[in-house]
């Protein structure tokens, strides 16, 4: 789907509120992660071990889904 990069948060909390059963997150997911290694590279340029660079770049990833689960497509407390 073309342009489907950088939907904003409320377009997609409409659509999840209208019961649009499949709403990709990757593109975000990608950016915060690929946004957290820039950073920690900017701050360490000495440092090249993956397990440095990739435990922040997971954590980054880990916050964004709880934010799109809770936030904008309406999960919180709904898991059986």
């Amino acid at each position: 789907m073309p342009g489907a990069i950088g939907v904003p948060e409320d377009q997609l909390r409409k659509a999840a509120s209208m019961s649009v059963c499949k709403i990709n997150i990757d593109s975000d997911l990608r950016l915060a992660m690929t946004a957290t290694i820039r950073e920690f590279f900017a701050q360490h340029p000495d440092k090249f071990d993956p397990r440095e660079y990739l435990k922040p770049a997971r954590a980054a990833i880990k916050e964004m889904v709880a934010h799109k689960l809770v936030n904008v497509l309406g999960c919180d407390g709904k898991a059986f």
